[in-house]
């Protein structure tokens, strides 16, 4: 097949999201030289979090990554912590977009930014495309994209100069607690109860492992870019916003919460958002067993880790329910999420019922 049809198309700037071209320009003369004169801008699709912007002089690219126009919560949107992290791990770690200038003065677009290197790629997201890879490869492919996962969580924190970056000591706890008041937060009337799941999840947490490594903390299949011309070699991994330094458990965990397998309740299976149920794929407990092989970090208390996955992407999911209902957007595609709220919920109780094992 045409491996470009998969590669992310960029289009005119939306409505409102608009950029200060002239500013620009003028302050990246110095990093860019004369290059900046020819400058065009157009925007990647998504930016549901921070938004991302194409820059092209000839046949020269760039990618500017600023937070959301309106944003209010700094820490959620934070530029400077993406961009050092970005920093920090490109002698270590070959995969992600390579930091190239990082600017905190307001007067040039309104607000922080940073500029880094274009990956060009494949990006695979719901259904897998037809042809790119024969079924005898597939397999092989997505275990690639749980190796470049193991290979960040190998990453030497002192080599790469994180040692002191984020709070590793307590960090489950923090993210139980956290991400139970920003359910309570989001609960509406029609929503389901999840009273159960924090209580389940905080009488389980794990002990803390000692074990502190580089996570991404969303990782998935469409934050990763494959190669056009051998599909089956990851050459990117994208939006690092939420990265830090924790427990590696918790960001295997949040990914194979969107692991759904072929095996799985067909409730659960139709809402994937990934083709990991295709034939040939790897099941959680081939990926948990690969993972273990890779970065000698044992995988104890593996329902924990799953059911707090699942639980998160629920309360993502209610959060973005909660601006549908209550008028804050009128996007009808928001008002699925709370089917999908239901979904997860309904999974976390059959972990803790243990008829879901991993």
């Amino acid at each position: 097949m045409a491996e470009n049809a998969l590669i992310d198309k960029t289009s005119a700037i939306r409505e409102g999201e608009e950029l200060d071209l002239d500013a620009l320009k003028q302050h990246l003369e110095p990093v860019l030289g004369n290059r900046v004169g020819d400058i065009e801008v157009r925007q990647f699709p998504g930016g549901h979090s921070n938004l991302t912007y194409l820059l092209s002089s000839g046949d020269e690219d760039w990618v500017l990554r600023r937070p959301p126009f309106g944003s209010k919560v700094k820490s959620a949107h934070d530029m400077s912590r993406e961009y050092r992290i970005l920093s920090a791990l490109k002698t270590v770690y070959p995969y992600g977009p390579v930091p190239i200038h990082f600017c905190d003065d307001p007067s040039v677009i309104g607000c922080d930014f940073y500029l880094m290197s274009y990956i060009k790629g494949v990006v695979i997201r719901r259904d897998y495309p037809k042809g790119l890879l024969p079924a005898t490869q597939i397999r092989q492919q997505l275990f690639n994209f749980f190796d470049v996962l193991g290979e960040l969580h190998s990453v030497d924190l002192q080599q790469a100069g994180l040692d002191t970056f984020g709070r590793p000591q307590g960090y489950v706890k923090r993210q139980v607690e956290g991400w139970s008041r920003r359910w309570a937060d989001a609960v509406t009337p029609d929503t389901v109860n999840c009273d159960n799941t924090i209580k389940w999840l905080t009488d389980n947490m794990p002990a803390e492992s000692g074990n502190a490594r580089v996570i991404h903390n969303d990782y998935k299949m469409d934050n990763v870019i494959f190669d056009a011309d051998d599909p089956l070699k990851v050459i990117g991994v994208l939006d690092w916003e939420m990265s830090t330094v924790g427990d590696p458990l918790m960001d295997l965990g949040c990914t194979l919460g969107y692991w759904v397998q072929i095996d799985d309740p067909d409730f659960f299976r139709e809402s994937r958002t990934m083709p990991s149920d295709i034939e040939g794929a790897p099941t959680r407990a081939e990926i948990i067993e690969r993972f273990q092989q890779q970065t000698g970090l044992s995988v104890e208390n593996f329902p924990f880790y799953f059911c707090f996955g699942l639980f998160r992407l629920c309360v993502i999911g209610q959060q973005i329910y909660y601006r549908y209902y209550h008028g804050l957007t009128r996007d009808e595609r928001f008002s699925g999420f709370l089917k999908k709220a239901h979904v997860l919920q309904r999974m976390c109780e059959m972990i803790i019922s243990g008829e879901i094992q991993n």
